[in-house]
């Protein structure tokens, strides 16, 4: 029997549609990445046209198979936590915001707009969920134990250049050091926000 068979899929559909659509798009970004290689002009070339969607779209462009499954693994833990708590509008927002920071400061630190994929994203779910626990944990429940020290140890050792010079890894370090401090700040607000309603 299938892990994720048709109702398991209408299930997702219903309880986290804007996950699910973010998968999706990653899926189809992977797609167009790997019969359009490199991609050209993904972030800024086209906005003085009016093509503001570019700010975006480069987090669900994907290099390779093992970086969509890991990307979207992980989008798909945090995505459905957050939209189940806080609703899907309040995660597209949230996904929207967090995209077009990360996707800034890769840019305006690397120069180069050869780069995708969610992890940016993933980065800033991850420290909006921890911060919100961390504030108000009777509204939001804890990651599992060790999650956030782990990922932050793996944002620090991408961070050295090792795995790019050992396994020749491009990594969007910027974009996910970014990711992490947007989605720290929003959490913050938001639980903040929560708590001042709560009293």
């Amino acid at each position: 029997m299938s892990l994720i068979n048709n109702q398991n899929w209408i299930s997702m559909a219903n309880r986290s549609p804007i996950t699910l659509l973010l998968i999706i798009a990653s899926v189809i970004g992977a797609i167009i990445v790997e019969f359009n290689y490199p991609p050209t002009s993904l972030l800024y070339a086209g906005i003085e046209q009016g093509q503001y969607y570019r700010l975006i779209s480069p987090i669900f462009l994907h290099f390779g198979l093992l970086h969509l499954v890991f990307n979207c693994l992980w989008l798909s833990m945090l995505g459905f936590r957050i939209e189940a708590i806080e609703g899907s509008f309040h995660l597209l927002i949230l996904v929207i915001i967090c995209g077009i920071v990360s996707n800034m400061v890769q840019y305006n630190w690397s120069g180069s707009v050869y780069f995708g994929g969610m992890s940016g994203v993933i980065y800033a779910l991850l420290g909006y969920v921890w911060i919100k626990h961390k504030i108000a944990p009777h509204n939001f429940p804890a990651l599992p134990q060790g999650l956030m020290g782990f990922m932050v140890g793996w944002l620090v050792l991408c961070m050295t250049g090792i795995l790019e010079v050992t396994l020749g890894m491009a990594i969007a370090n910027a974009a996910h050091l970014g990711g992490l401090i947007i989605g720290l700040i929003l959490g913050l607000v938001f639980a903040t926000l929560n708590l001042s309603r709560d009293t």
